[in-house]
């Protein structure tokens, strides 16, 4: 009989691998550690944090106030400075931004913007937080509060409003300064980061782009849209995740804020810092894993000891792609597979 429940939970957990398609590494696999040495210490991550969104109470932590890249997890912070300037009028979804030289040269993960192209806020907005689109973040900024080092300003005070005291930001997009040190980059903490998650899923309509799977950007580009598909792959694989933004540099190694909701409760992780076993560059794969596992535990956690329901708002229906004004010439980049959909939980829980 032991036996037998023995082979059933490894069929169980060989399952869970090729569902969400990753490698058939055992989810439980972790780079040797002397006694007494935290996951943190290991390299598989640098820390994490798990919080209620209803309460902000912490359900799980490690090492949760090192201060560390969030490379494009940054994103966040410019949609919460562009929701306040949205809020108050300043700008509109469909306010005009023309590109410049300066966006169109940013590099790194883009939707290849053209100083011939005009596109209203929504669909920067989109391309922000689908593509992770570093072109259009700088766009976004520069365009909204009349330069990008006054829009970095507009980050760290709002950042100050929520108490995030152990983060700075250096740009809207979160690429790796200029002199390549860590120190002259953005930095945050998970518990930080936590917070401003927290402060969108509850005053901010952030699910409506960071749940968003699939979109297309530039309908009317004389060479075709540039098809997007979410750099989240917990989204439509794991149960109620619906947001919010992964992140990667070589500096700041894979990072994700995720969030989901089951039974009328809300969790946020934030895992920073992640690499494969041995400090492996594994696309994300350990990130990914670690996440899933926190996200169970800390379902379970709330189901055992209880709590507050979350009251926030919940993923809207996808809304429609509409055309974008004056648009232009632009090159569609090869975003990847599209992905299967699936729902499941850990064995056990």
């Amino acid at each position: 009989m032991i036996f037998a429940r023995f082979r059933r939970l490894s069929l169980s957990l060989l399952t869970l691998v090729t569902l969400i398609g990753f490698t058939p590494v055992s989810l439980t696999a972790k780079t040797p550690r002397s006694a007494g040495a935290s996951a943190a210490q290991t390299g598989e991550w640098k820390g994490f944090i798990a919080i209620d969104a209803a309460d902000g109470k912490v359900l799980l932590e490690d090492n949760a106030d090192l201060v560390t890249p969030p490379a494009s997890m940054t994103k966040l912070m410019t949609f919460a400075v562009l929701h306040d300037k949205l809020r108050s009028g300043a700008i509109s979804l469909g306010t005009p931004v023309k590109i410049i030289d300066a966006d169109a040269k940013m590099g790194g993960t883009q939707v290849f913007l053209d100083p011939s192209e005009t596109f209203p806020v929504e669909e920067l907005i989109y391309a922000m937080m689908i593509q992770s689109a570093n072109d259009a973040a700088h766009a976004l900024a520069r365009a909204s509060a009349g330069s990008v080092e006054a829009f970095v300003e507009l980050m760290n005070a709002k950042a100050r409003e929520l108490g995030m005291a152990h983060t700075t930001f250096r740009s809207p997009h979160g690429l790796p300064p200029a002199s390549r040190r860590i120190a002259d980059g953005d930095l945050t903490t998970p518990r930080d980061y936590a917070a401003l998650c927290r402060y969108l899923l509850t005053k901010t309509d952030v699910l409506k782009y960071t749940s968003t799977k699939e979109r297309d950007f530039g309908p009317n580009r004389p060479k075709g849209p540039q098809h997007m598909i979410n750099h989240n792959k917990l989204l439509g694989r794991v149960e109620g995740v619906d947001g919010l933004k992964t992140g990667y540099t070589q500096g700041a190694g894979y990072c994700l804020s995720a969030t989901a909701l089951r039974n009328g409760h809300r969790v946020i992780v934030v895992i920073m810092g992640a690499f494969g076993p041995g400090g492996q560059i594994d696309k994300g794969v350990s990130r990914d894993r670690k996440t899933i596992d926190i996200l169970e535990r800390s379902f379970a956690a709330l189901a055992t000891a209880g709590g507050p329901a979350f009251t926030g708002a919940t993923a809207p229906k996808p809304s429609p792609i509409f055309a974008s004004p004056n648009t232009a010439t632009g090159t569609p980049a090869n975003t990847g597979d599209s992905l299967q959909t699936v729902k499941f939980t850990l064995p056990g829980k």
